[in-house]
């Protein structure tokens, strides 16, 4: 059974996709044993091929391949696109599609929408089977695509275990502090902390993402009009900062209104911090009984009292029961789901 799975995101390493492909690519390095008869083919970009051992095999993402996809001169059984906004298209008998999110819907508008709609369309049109990050995002694709009867499983995501790696101290942050972070960008809905920050003046709060953006500029504004002094929106940070800033703050906040799964909820778990976040899209699902939820309209007053009853109520047992369910989101599981589904599609052709 030959088997390729598309990790050309990695063009992109330091993108959230690009992440995935990495951890992707990292398993088979570390972890997978392959069965009898099965071959894995990992298509990477130039600087990649070879970097994730001998255990696999490697095809580059050539630019030609996306139109031509019969140059790959191979043909698979299975080919596995990680993403829908994936540019190759399949040379394989049996095609399988991962579908993180519709955020496009609610971004852009008009005609761009539904160029976006139509070629993730297509690509369901040719998909065997569809999987989805989350409950909420299988829900969006149940919503925006026709499906035809197919099967659309749930496999989550996992998470790299980034409280066991380093962590360096960015400068200027002073303690005690609050932490957020994420792409500064109207979905992420951050301005609301603003209000909630002047009732806290205890606290300051630290938001790391890119702070050029327009909506960047706007919470800074907002900011500067307000007269608050204790938010910060601290632009990107180094992988060790991040760990720092959530080993190190007193709870993690994230009103995010637009969510396929909710990576940052889950990471400020793993470092046994209470979570405030929004009751929206895939957040209610992936936050669970483990985190604190916003009230709808984000009353500054009722929000700030709930950030501190989160501190104050929060246990040690609490406090590791979401530790516990945060490691459950483990890329072998991830990968260990996906296997077994390639194997089931073998059986499947086997069969026949």
């Amino acid at each position: 059974m030959r088997i390729l799975i598309d990790l050309s995101i990695l063009k992109n390493i330091h993108c959230g996709l690009g992440q995935v492909a990495l951890n992707y690519g990292y398993y088979f390095r570390d972890v997978y044993q392959a069965q009898e008869g099965e071959e894995i083919t990992l298509m990477v970009p130039k600087k990649f091929m070879g970097a994730f051992g001998d255990k696999v095999k490697y095809v580059r993402s050539w630019k030609i391949y996306r139109l031509l996809p019969q140059l790959m001169g191979a043909k698979y059984d299975v080919w596995h696109a990680i993403h829908q906004l994936s540019r190759y298209t399949p040379n394989t008998r049996r095609y399988i599609l991962t579908i993180h999110d519709f955020n496009f819907v609610y971004e852009k508008e008009g005609r761009k929408v539904q160029e976006y709609l139509h070629k993730i369309q297509r690509k369901v049109d040719r998909a065997d089977r569809i999987v989805a990050i989350s409950q909420f995002a299988k829900s969006e694709i149940e919503k925006y695509m026709r499906l035809d009867g197919k099967q659309v499983d749930v496999i989550y995501n996992g998470i790299e275990r980034i409280d066991l790696t380093r962590e360096q101290a960015p400068v200027g942050v002073c303690a005690p502090f609050l932490f957020s972070i994420g792409e500064i960008k109207e979905k992420k809905n951050f301005h609301v902390l603003v209000d909630i920050m002047k009732q806290m003046p205890e606290y300051q709060l630290y938001i790391a993402g890119n702070n050029s953006t327009p909506y960047a500029h706007e919470i800074e504004q907002m900011l500067r009009e307000k007269g608050v002094t204790n938010m910060h929106l601290i632009g990107k940070v180094s992988a060790e900062e991040k760990v720092w800033l959530y080993r190190h703050c007193e709870a993690f906040v994230f009103p995010s209104l637009f969510e396929g799964f909710g990576l940052p909820v889950v990471e400020a778990m793993l470092f046994r911090k209470p979570v405030i976040c929004s009751h929206e899209t895939s957040l209610v699902e992936i936050g669970n009984k483990h985190v604190f939820f916003f009230e709808k309209g984000y009353p500054a007053e009722a929000s700030a009292q709930l950030i501190r009853q989160a501190i104050e109520k929060s246990t040690d047992k609490t406090l590791k029961d979401a530790f516990d369910y945060a490691t459950s989101f483990s890329w072998t599981n991830h990968m260990q789901a996906y296997l077994a589904l390639y194997r089931s599609l073998r059986r499947c052709d086997d069969q026949k």
